[in-house]
């Protein structure tokens, strides 16, 4: 970690400090609600029209598939923007990470909405389509740390779960203006103008996280955990230089090394942990990719169910989560984060069977039943996630250990749950085969939380 002219003591009021909380989770909260619409268009995208438009093959299921596969080569290069900007945050800071991931986002979703199909430059259409979307990964997997600690690292004492909450709302915001982008764009073309070039407006919409990218760089400081953090490590290496200057030049440089690289301090010493809250969070994720995604998909291609009312459906069971998710949080803060967390993972694994009985009844109804329910759960789990994990490491190394836990889940989990649902449909025949790849993640999810609840008893 830097020892930057920012690590000089605090001398803001009160005032102002209740000030700058106020601003920092609001731009975490913009930051992440703008970053997750972004991301979340391709996978409306993805199951509507991309596979038409840059995958042209013999059959509708092979274009899904190869749609699907580009959405999850996204989720594959989330860990190494993680990592980049987890290591460069925990040493340079939570804030120019964020920004540069707002910007490397907006500059990528806008080329989206501007890149020529394949009927127009052929093959080099959906190589460009794949960049654009690697892009779109390392942006949001820089983005969802340094946002999260910009929430968490200033909430005040005992409300560290309802703050970290205001970056998860991110999430369902995301999720219904990306809907309703797509609803609009739909209800003011027609089907042949949607497929030509409605379907790029959402995508340009990306433009305005560069004016939020501006804002945060401009207006926001750093959180004061981080400035907390570089003092004492300042402090520490005076006491070292004073030290390596009484026994000689050069003895203890190679402790300076390890000590000044969040990456290698987190492989070394914590990775087990890394893997654990990968493990516990999987579940979660895949289960929301695959009702946003996946289940678009399957009831629009499948059980021949109108786009608009699907998408609406999805829409409103994303609004619930805007009020179960800062719920559960608050109530982490509370009763203790693993309960919470724990209580979500079990009913995802309850309700995989009965959501998709539902699903499978073709009916609008049952539908929105279905994800409603399991959207709850999910909203349980998500609600307490973010300040479980930063709570997992300590502040020199928070940036790199909860990024890599988070998008360890999302390419384990998200990236390839709509590509696995729809081969295990097509292989199996039956929507049950889903199911039970969301109890086996389940069952991984609850074994993880059980470790790090022992862990924590015995600490």
């Amino acid at each position: 970690m830097d020892t930057a002219p920012s690590a000089l003591p605090s001398t803001s009021t009160p005032a102002q400090d209740a000030r700058n909380r106020r601003k920092g989770a609001t731009a975490a909260a913009l930051a992440s609600a703008v970053e997750w619409y972004d991301y979340f268009v391709f996978g409306i995208a993805a199951a509507l029209v991309l596979g038409d438009l840059y995958f042209p093959a013999g059959s509708s299921s092979a274009g899904v598939l190869a749609s699907f596969a580009t959405f999850a080569v996204g989720f594959l290069a989330r860990p190494f923007g993680g990592v980049i900007a987890g290591h460069l945050g925990d040493k340079r800071g939570r804030k120019p990470m964020l920004v540069l991931a707002l910007t490397l986002m907006g500059v990528a979703t806008t080329g989206i909405g501007l890149l020529p199909t394949y009927e127009t430059i052929g093959i080099a259409a959906p190589l460009l389509l794949v960049t654009l979307r690697v892009m779109q990964g390392i942006a949001v997997g820089a983005q969802w740390g340094g946002a999260m600690l910009l929430a968490t690292e200033y909430a005040p004492e005992g409300k560290r779960g309802i703050y970290g909450s205001f970056v998860q709302l991110g999430v369902p915001i995301g999720v219904v203006t990306a809907n309703s982008v797509f609803l609009l764009a739909g209800a003011f073309t027609s089907e042949s103008a949607f497929a030509a070039w409605g379907w790029r407006l959402p995508f340009l919409v990306g433009l305005l996280v560069l004016v939020l990218a501006w804002y945060i760089h401009k207006h926001v400081e750093e959180t004061p955990e981080f400035r907390a953090a570089e003092r004492a490590l300042a402090e520490k290496e005076r006491e070292e230089k004073g030290q390596t200057a009484e026994q000689g030049a050069g003895k203890g440089k190679g402790g300076d090394g390890a000590r000044n690289s969040p990456l290698r301090t987190v492989l070394r010493g914590h990775l087990g942990t890394v893997f654990l809250a990968g493990g516990s969070f999987a579940v979660n994720t895949a289960t929301f990719y695959i009702l946003i995604t996946g289940v678009l998909d399957y009831t629009t291609r499948e059980l021949d169910m109108n786009r608009g009312a699907v998408l609406t459906v999805s829409l409103c069971v994303s609004l619930t989560q805007l009020v179960l998710i800062p719920a559960s949080a608050a109530l982490s803060d509370r009763i203790g984060r693993i309960r919470i967390y724990g209580l979500g993972a079990a009913g995802i694994a309850l309700w995989a069977v009965p959501m998709f009985l539902l699903i499978d009844t073709g009916s609008l109804l049952w539908l929105a039943v279905g994800t409603f329910v399991a959207s709850c759960f999910l909203s349980i789990m998500y609600g307490p996630q973010a300040a479980l994990f930063a709570e997992l490491f300590t502040p020199e190394m928070r940036y790199t250990g909860a990024s890599l836990g988070y998008q360890i889940a999302a390419v384990l989990g998200g990236g390839l749950a709509p590509f696995v649902m729809v081969l295990l449909l097509e292989t199996t025949g039956t929507s049950m085969s889903v199911s039970a790849y969301i109890i086996g993640l389940a069952v991984i999810a609850l074994g993880s939380i059980k470790v790090l609840a022992d862990r924590a008893r015995s600490r």
